[in-house]
């Protein structure tokens, strides 16, 4: 895919005393997820800073250019967070005797690449009468609640104070709710963050030159690779041709890292399929083990459903090509003769 360089917001109606409006909240989907392209927004500073499993500095980089497929999340939770944004909002004003509205995209007016979309405008503040603030919303996982527990966790305080830095904001408040029914409710002040809160202009600013300059960013060694092996999925949906890496020592290097993880895994299967059959030696014909007066281990009896795919293929044919579907995915294929000069 060709890199498009984004272009720079249009300027609109000043909604903030340093913000302008981009695109107002009744903006369809697609027309959204291309003006955000044009500036480093917030939920991309905790993508930015490696605290998001959705991506990371390089995945923003390559979105912002124009290089990945213009996509929305369409995955489970991000359906319901937008689906429970109205909701928590509600019960946010009502806990707090105020008033939100949406607003939409906003572009710092000094600095056009700075945008966020806050989730509600706050009509009036509850701590601070007549102060100009937002709320932020978050519907988490229950299993999420201890990230919760002393106040916002770090991907949300950082999104929340790139909104207020791009806003002129003193405050901003944030309202969650985890697991379905268990609501809570705080308040990030700027003044308690202030050199945080010039950190992270400063790595989006720096970000943002990257991107405009066509130099994709260098992550660290211990990046988390889930995000990378789907941003190179994504860069490269097709594939084709070859490519010499007889020189490329970083390549070759990883060759050796890979193999070497491939042992090392199926040697740890091994030495768990024979710890597991001297448990099974040590109960005979029992089912539980104990250690003194407390249980050790138990052979528990579980099932789970299973497809005889070609039994319903034969019998059910129709049922078969409605409800079975082939899912490409990419595996990585290393001949014998490579796997045996590069094994450790």
């Amino acid at each position: 895919m060709t890199a498009t360089l984004p272009e720079a917001p249009a300027a609109g109606r000043r909604v903030t005393p340093t913000a302008r409006l981009v695109l107002s909240a009744d903006a369809d989907r697609e027309p959204w997820l291309t003006a955000r392209r044009r500036g480093i927004g917030s939920s991309d500073i905790a993508a930015m800073l490696g605290l998001s499993t959705f991506g990371n500095e390089l995945s923003v980089y390559y979105d912002k250019r124009g290089e990945l497929p213009l996509e929305s999340d369409d995955s489970e939770p991000a359906y319901w967070g937008r689906v429970d944004e109205e909701g928590v909002a509600r019960r946010w004003a009502a806990s707090n005797r105020s008033s939100v509205r949406r607003v939409g995209l906003v572009a710092n007016v000094d600095r056009p690449w700075q945008m966020c979309t806050l989730d509600r405008r706050v009509n009036a503040c509850p701590i601070e009468p007549g102060a100009q603030c937002a709320l932020e919303i978050k519907c988490r996982d229950k299993m999420k609640a201890p990230m919760w527990r002393r106040g916002c966790p770090d991907d949300v305080l950082a999104q929340t104070l790139h909104q207020a830095d791009v806003c002129g904001f003193a405050h901003m408040h944030v309202a969650v709710k985890i697991g379905g029914n268990d609501y809570r409710q705080f308040t990030v002040r700027v003044a308690e963050h202030e050199q945080l809160v010039l950190d992270l202009r400063a790595a989006a600013g720096a970000l943002w030159q990257r991107i405009l300059d066509g130099r994709p960013p260098v992550l660290d060694a211990d990046a988390d690779p889930d995000p990378l092996l789907d941003l190179y999925r994504r860069l490269h949906p097709e594939r084709s041709g070859v490519v010499h890496i007889d020189r490329d020592d970083d390549a070759q290097d990883a060759l050796v890292d890979y193999l070497a993880a491939v042992a090392e895994k199926a040697a740890a299967e091994k030495r768990r399929k024979g710890a597991q059959a001297r448990l099974y030696a040590a109960l005979g014909g029992t089912e539980m083990a104990v250690l003194g007066d407390r249980p050790a281990y138990s052979v528990d009896r579980r099932s789970k459903q299973h497809a005889d795919l070609a039994r319903l293929a034969e019998r059910w044919p129709e049922a078969f090509a409605d409800c079975v579907e082939d899912r490409a995915y990419d595996q990585i294929s290393i001949p014998n003769d490579v796997r045996k000069r590069y094994a450790a």
